[in-house]
């Protein structure tokens, strides 16, 4: 048959209209059909028109040859194909699987489970072992053996205590009660400690493309500005916080200033008729439940304001639950996230500014006081307390009422 050079693309034309309507079997008898009819050196053109390999055209030759079609429903005759890898190498799922079970996670018994080595480890590893198998197909692997990527999952509260679940009712039913009768209730508690300088801050915000904001490579402390101590006061009722960030150290009269604060620029002006304020605080740091200094610090607090304080701690293990850290903390973090804390002045100015769509209010002021640490409280003015332990876990729950209603 006469060729010429528009020969080629009316065969890629040809091809490419029909080629969504065939399937495999039809494509490759087609592609024959034409080198069939091309002549000598139709398999070459036809293979460099359409991409069907010259050993397909071949087979597919020698079907139109032989009248040799496969059995109904079927593209190819039984056994053709590429052989999977697995009944090639024998050995390789026990192999992948070996590597894998050690490292395994979770309940064997479970369908699902998940390893921390990479594809491109197991495949480095079975390729020493005599397996050839690349990473896409160890992925493939894992998957078939029920393997997932995952991450870690924070669910482990450590030991739990029988009257945990006892306690978050109590605390609700206080919260309620005082709330009910227009007194005021905060959760409590310290935020992280903070670098103060040129530091990276996780997050990012928006700038001028190619233009990040240069910091530090190493997050030494700086020996001048040292670190940011915020402690906040979280209003449960009119969903408002107070932060006191300071500067020398996490003590239980730190804490208690910031609640002193918080009262004298907040809670009165909110709450004019209080004689009672509620503190719910998890059971350890600075308002920890057996610091000798915070309840001594509170009773003073008590005797200045002439308000009993009546606080709750939760149970060990549960601070995540107190609801300053998803209520005010977390919208701080998001506030100031991708921006360096250069100074303490900033750091108030941040926290000043977090606001959300539901209300949030937020001041914060920089305490500069001293607060060292090993302060001794006696036995004799622990017995002097007005302190008064609740029925139901008194370690727990307790109030402390001014000592001139003693």
């Amino acid at each position: 048959m006469r060729r010429d050079c528009t020969t080629e693309p009316l065969i890629r034309q040809r091809f490419f209209d029909l080629a969504d309507t065939l399937n495999e079997r039809q494509r490759r008898l087609w592609a024959a059909a034409e080198a069939k009819t091309l002549g000598y050196g139709g398999v070459s053109l036809v293979a460099k028109a359409t991409g069907v390999s010259r050993r397909a055209i071949h087979v597919a030759l020698a079907e139109l040859e032989a009248a040799d079609a496969p059995p109904a429903g079927r593209v190819r005759r039984w056994g053709a194909g590429r052989k999977p890898l697995v009944r090639l190498q024998p050995g390789l799922h026990a192999a992948l699987e070996a590597l894998v079970e050690p490292d395994s996670c979770g309940d064997p018994d479970k369908p699902l489970r998940w390893t921390r080595k990479s594809v491109r480890l197991l495949s480095a590893q079975l390729a020493k072992d005599g397996h050839c198998v690349g990473r896409q197909k160890v992925g493939e692997l894992l998957h078939g053996m029920d393997y997932r990527l995952q991450g870690n999952r924070k669910c482990r509260e450590g030991g739990k205590h029988p009257d945990r679940d006892a306690q978050f009712r109590h605390i609700a039913s206080r919260v309620k009660d005082f709330q009910t009768r227009g007194q005021p209730a905060v959760s409590v508690d310290t935020k992280k400690k903070e670098l103060v300088g040129d530091f990276k801050n996780p997050g990012r915000e928006w700038r001028p493309q190619g233009d990040p904001q240069e910091v530090r490579t190493h997050d030494f402390p700086d020996e001048t500005l040292g670190k940011a101590i915020p402690y906040g006061v979280y209003d449960l009722s009119a969903n408002a916080g107070w932060v006191s960030v300071g500067s020398d150290h996490d003590t239980a009269a730190f804490a208690v200033e910031a609640i002193r604060r918080w009262w004298r620029h907040m809670g009165r002006p909110l709450y004019p008729q209080a004689t009672e304020l509620l503190i719910t605080a998890d059971g350890g740091g600075s308002n920890s439940t057996r610091c000798r200094l915070w309840k001594l610090a509170l009773q003073r607090l008590a005797d200045e304001s002439g308000m009993s304080a009546s606080v709750c701690h939760y149970p060990p293990g549960t601070s995540k639950w107190n609801k300053i850290e998803h209520r005010l903390f977390s919208q701080i973090a998001v506030n100031w996230r991708g921006k360096p804390l250069t100074s303490r002045e900033t750091v108030v100015r941040l926290i000043s500014d977090t606001k959300t769509k539901t209300g949030l209010v937020v001041r914060a002021e920089l305490d500069e006081g001293l607060y060292p640490t090993g302060v001794k409280v006696t036995d004799e003015e622990m017995e002097a307390l007005n302190l008064h332990r609740a029925d139901f876990h008194g370690e727990w729950n307790y109030s402390i009422k001014p000592l001139a209603t003693a």
